[in-house]
């Protein structure tokens, strides 16, 4: 342990923390802090139009993309309500939760698809089988990168489904890990929208990662201006804090610190990846700010042994119960993880 505090690589986090262009803003920006946020959230919009190559229409902020996926569920659910049409959210498992979680609270049915048995990819067939079977308005949620796998989706295979899909098809897109992407063959869904591939596909990105912000709770979506217009329409009103919109205008204008995160990250990966192959450990070969990797052995246990020894480590991620979610924290996390784990092999608990 470091301080006596726990490590904490369980949320996927960005463990290097604020960039010091953040925190001077937010410092800066309190002497207004009782005025509303018009301002600062116009311009944070207009700096992700003009990073995307987008219209500011195109684009709707978040209280973190955790907003952005309510408000995409609660439209497409009222859309159904008002065309006498049954709605379904179709997920694959596992994923993140965060969609499920606000589909059952509003009512809506959720069709879980298992991700593939031989490498734990999304099982595209199923999905779209999923959907074509039901008679109604259908949401495909997901996760490119997928969490907590960290693999990507065959970009061929998701156009060419995105593109083809029924009008009573609509795909909500998450790519929170975005900028770790490393696969030459990865297209962001932010360009199909750009290409008009299809007026049903939305795409949300957040700030909580490589931006390290995820306390200040901003994400945003694009899609096209009318899919953005009726998501508006359940978002909360001036749903961007001052000290949010401020820090992540900030945090894009510095190219030096995003530089840095991104090393950080890749740093403290090859030095896990290094760690799994000394141990024989299989992890899944990872685009994104966390890894998957094998325990061999009770995952619970491993949990709360990690635990025992000052480090917090990713939940259980049912089907999968033999690989362990790990969040990349800083290459001195790192260190001291990899040593706690060798130390598990020795006892023959990994």
């Amino acid at each position: 342990m470091q301080n006596n505090k726990m490590i904490e690589l369980n949320a996927n986090e960005n463990s290097l923390g604020m960039s010091d262009s953040a925190k001077r803003a937010i410092t800066e920006s309190l002497s207004v802090g009782f005025r509303y946020p018009d301002h600062p959230r116009a311009a944070l919009i207009s700096k992700i139009a003009t990073i995307h190559g987008v219209a500011e229409n195109q684009i709707s902020l978040g209280n973190g993309s955790t907003e952005n996926i309510r408000a995409t569920l609660q439209m497409l659910q009222n859309k159904a309500f008002r065309e006498n049409k049954d709605f379904q959210m179709v997920i694959p498992v596992p994923t993140f939760d965060c969609a499920e979680m606000y589909a059952n609270s509003i009512g809506a049915s959720v069709v879980k698809i298992p991700v593939t048995a031989e490498n734990y990819d999304l099982d595209l067939q199923n999905l779209q089988k999923a959907a074509d079977e039901f008679d109604g308005i259908s949401l495909l949620y997901l996760c490119n990168p997928n969490n907590p796998t960290g693999t990507i989706t065959s970009t061929s295979k998701l156009k060419a489904w995105v593109s083809s899909a029924p009008d009573d098809h609509y795909f909500l897109l998450d790519q929170a890990y975005l900028e770790y992407v490393t696969d030459l063959s990865f297209e962001s869904g932010i360009e199909w929208v750009k290409q008009g591939l299809s007026n049903n596909l939305i795409v949300i990105h957040t700030f909580s990662k490589l931006c390290a912000l995820a306390g200040m709770r901003v994400g945003y979506a694009i899609s096209n201006p009318q899919a953005i217009a009726a998501i508006e329409g359940f978002m909360s009103m001036d749903n961007t804090n001052l000290s949010g919109a401020v820090a992540a205008i900030a945090t894009l204008n510095d190219a030096e610190f995003l530089e840095l995160s991104l090393q950080t990250t890749n740093q403290s990966r090859q030095m896990i990846e290094k760690a799994l192959d000394d141990l024989g450990l299989r992890y899944l070969p990872s685009q994104t700010n966390f890894i998957f990797h094998e325990i061999k052995g009770d995952l619970k246990t491993y949990i709360d042994r990690m635990r025992d020894n000052g480090i917090k480590v990713g939940r259980r991620f049912p089907p999968i119960t033999d690989f362990n979610r790990l969040t990349l924290g800083t290459p001195d996390e790192m260190a001291i993880f990899i040593k706690v784990l060798k130390s598990f092999r020795a006892k023959g608990w990994v």
